[in-house]
């Protein structure tokens, strides 16, 4: 093997320290626990809990994570379209009264002015009613929760 040669194969094989910082970066500012790329037939994952960091070659299966499903897999509930937030600080209920069942599920159809869920304040319970039709798709508190003016409670797409 050519001496040029086997620097080419080097720069190919080894680990990229500048995109592991990057990773591992971008691991603390989305949350994520693990991120995994490939680039040039060369894998590198970067995960919490220790910070693993694995590359192998194109042979393996690739995992690409795009910046769009970062993004996606980041998004603040806030900040979504069919977020329901909390009009009160309080503690919120999923249901009527204890054992009773929840007055919605993720997956429940609901229709606008239909009771999402309670927030208790001052010995007062608040029906919080769904703002608009749809699906829903995330719910964000636990029962018994203690929330927040503006805080994200429920999901509807």
């Amino acid at each position: 093997m050519a001496p040029e040669d086997k620097s080419d194969t080097e720069s190919k094989t080894a680990v990229d320290k500048e995109l592991i910082r990057e990773l591992a970066k971008l691991l603390d500012e989305t949350g994520l626990t693990e991120i995994e790329i490939e680039r040039e037939g060369l894998r590198v994952r970067v995960g919490r809990g220790g910070m693993t960091v694995s590359s192998a070659s194109a042979l393996q299966a690739p995992v690409l994570i795009t910046a769009a499903s970062v993004v996606a897999a980041t998004s603040d509930p806030s900040k979504h379209p069919g977020a329901v937030t909390s009009p009160m600080v309080g503690t919120a209920y999923r249901g009527s009264s204890p054992g009773s069942p929840p007055f919605v599920e993720i997956g429940s159809r609901v229709t606008a002015g239909e009771t999402l869920l309670i927030i208790e304040a001052m010995k007062t319970m608040n029906q919080i009613p769904a703002p608009r039709s749809g699906t829903v798709t995330q719910i964000l508190i636990e029962d018994g929760q203690p929330v927040e003016f503006g805080e994200p409670l429920v999901i509807i797409e």
